[in-house]
C-alpha cells in the first residue's frame, strides 16, 4: 500500500504514517510527480484502519520550498501542461482536506509556498525554532492556493494573513505561535526525545473517537474551503497566461543561471 514513492518518502511506524518531502538538492521542492503521490498516499491511508495519524516532515534541513518552477522548463505543450497540473493540484488538495486521519505538519525548517498552505491545513501544526513560514505568491505573479485565502485570515487575522500572502512577508516559528498558526515550537534536540514520544502517545488514542471528532472540529469550514479552493484553482489557472507569471518565470530562471 505504501511503495513505489520517489517524490515523497513513506513509512509506517505503528499508528503513524510518516509522510517525508524528498527533493533535497532542490530544498524539497515539490514536482508534478509529488503532487500525485502526496494525493496517492492520502486516499490510501484514508482507508487504512489500522493508522490513525499522518505527520508530514521534510528530509533534511528543509520541509519544502514550495512548487518545483524549473518543472515546466521542457514542456512542449504548455496549455496541456497547465491545464492537467491544475487538476493534479486541486485533486491533492481535495485528498488533504478529505482525509479523516489526524494530519500533522511536523514543520522541521523553512516552509514556502505550498508547504506554508498545507501546513495551515493541518489538524495540528509543531515547528522547530529554525523553521520559517513565507508564501511568495504575488510576487510570482499568482495567487493564494490550497485554501490559503480562507484559511489564513481566519487563523492569523485579516492584517497578518494580508502581510503573508500579498507581501511574501516571512512568519517566524514564534511568530507562528503566537499567530495561533503553531501550537508548539521545539527545539531541534527534542525531536527523539520528546517530539515524537508525545505524537506516538496521541496516535494510540481511540481511532473511531479521534476520527469523529476530527470531522467535528471541520465540518463546519469544509464546504467554505472547497469553494475557496475552486476559486483559487480558477484564477491561478489564468494567472498562469499572464505577463506577469511569465517575467517572473524568466526572472526565477536567470537568477538560477546566475548560480550556476
Amino acid at each position: 500500500m505504501y511503495q513505489d514513492y520517489k517524490a515523497i518518502l513513506v513509512k509506517k511506524q505503528d499508528k503513524i504514517l510518516v509522510v517525508k518531502f524528498n527533493n533535497p538538492k532542490k530544498k524539497n521542492c515539490v514536482n508534478r510527480e509529488g503532487y500525485i503521490e502526496l494525493a496517492r498516499v492520502l486516499r490510501a491511508v484514508a482507508k487504512d484502519d489500522t493508522v490513525t495519524m499522518v505527520v508530514f516532515t521534510g528530509v533534511g534541513d528543509f520541509f519544502t520550498a514550495g512548487n518545483d518552477l524549473s518543472a515546466s522548463a521542457n514542456v512542449t505543450d504548455m496549455d496541456a501542461y497547465i491545464r492537467e497540473s491544475n487538476v493534479i493540484f486541486k485533486n491533492m488538495v481535495h485528498a488533504y482536506i478529505e482525509c479523516p486521519k489526524i494530519l500533522v505538519a511536523l514543520v522541521n525548517g523553512p516552509c514556502i509556498g505550498i508547504g506554508t498552505t498545507l501546513a495551515g491545513l493541518s489538524d495540528m501544526l509543531w515547528c522547530s525554532e529554525n523553521a520559517y513560514f513565507t508564501t511568495p505568491f504575488v510576487s510570482l505573479g499568482i495567487v493564494p492556493e490550497a485554501g490559503s485565502s480562507y484559511i489564513f485570515p481566519f487563523l492569523l487575522g485579516r492584517s497578518k494573513a494580508t502581510e503573508m500572502l500579498l507581501f511574501g512577508e516571512k512568519l517566524t516559528a514564534h511568530d507562528a505561535y503566537h499567530f495561533n498558526f503553531a501550537s508548539r515550537v521545539y527545539k531541534p534536540f527534542e525531536v527523539d526525545s520528546l517530539i515524537w514520544p508525545k505524537l506516538i502517545e496521541y496516535s494510540q488514542m481511540p481511532p473511531e473517537s479521534l476520527q469523529i471528532s476530527k470531522g467535528l472540529l471541520r465540518s463546519q469550514e469544509k464546504e467554505i474551503l472547497m469553494k475557496a479552493i475552486d476559486a483559487e484553482c480558477d484564477a491561478l489557472y489564468k494567472r498562469f497566461y499572464s505577463e506577469e507569471f511569465m517575467n517572473a518565470i524568466i526572472q526565477f530562471s536567470m537568477r538560477k543561471k546566475s548560480k550556476l
